[in-house]
């Protein structure tokens, strides 16, 4: 497991290998106050998920618990409340007119990964401020990027890799929920929710890795990237 002390490190090497424009964002499940470290405010305003990511890369420490959370999916699929009607029966996204059925819409919905409704709030940070053990460690970066993260993925025991994600609830579930249940990094595109409010660029993806491979990763980073056969 990597120590606070790293964190610092880490983030700068992800910056500099990557070409980041912002922070890799240390996202924690906490499930009760205490876990809170002490000084860090809780956010002001009320707002999605996926924006208190973005305002974590761009330098802010907080924590946020149900009430803050504007998005029902977000939450649910963080653990913060149950899963709302709408979304349990597909109705949600079939009238946003993202599938051709309700039946379609509700089969995504079913496959959507989210944790147990235990938590009690969402703390975030750059991850170079973090004074916490995060969760997961989640970065938006160009494709280019993320092909040497999917390369750094593999570095040591190679495979494949077998993204998740449906297009929806990318932030929350793709790069949180998902990552914390499997113990395993996961790729998505994004949302258009997330794309819409939370200030993702068109030309980036997002990934999530579980804190855990976080060091290992950035030590595979090294690798790849200055490997004879690397694009620059």
């Amino acid at each position: 497991m990597v120590n606070i002390a790293d964190f610092e490190k880490i983030s700068a090497e992800l910056k500099e290998l990557l070409g980041l424009e912002g922070s890799p964002v240390a996202l924690k499940i906490v499930t009760s106050a205490e876990e809170i470290p002490e000084g860090i405010p809780e956010l002001e305003e009320t707002t999605r998920h996926c924006r208190m990511v973005s305002l974590a890369r761009e330098g802010q420490v907080f924590f946020a618990p149900d009430a803050k959370h504007q998005c029902g999916g977000g939450a649910w699929a963080l653990g913060l409340r149950e899963k709302g009607e709408t979304l349990r029966t597909g109705q949600h996204y079939f009238k946003l007119g993202k599938y051709e059925t309700i039946n379609a819409s509700r089969r995504t919905m079913e496959g959507v990964p989210s944790l147990p409704k235990e938590t009690y709030a969402t703390l975030y940070a750059p991850l170079e401020k973090a004074a916490f053990e995060p969760s997961v460690v989640i970065i938006f970066a160009k494709p280019l990027a993320m092909l040497k993260l999917a390369q750094s993925t593999l570095c040591k025991t190679g495979g494949r890799i077998y993204p998740e994600f449906a297009g929806i609830q990318s932030i929350c579930s793709d790069a949180a929920a998902h990552v914390l249940l499997s113990g395993k990094p996961n790729f998505t595109l994004g949302c258009d929710g997330s794309r819409k409010f939370s200030g993702i660029k068109d030309e980036e993806m997002v990934a999530g890795f579980p804190i855990e491979l976080i060091a290992e990763i950035v030590e595979s980073l090294k690798k790849v990237t200055a490997a004879p056969g690397s694009k620059k």
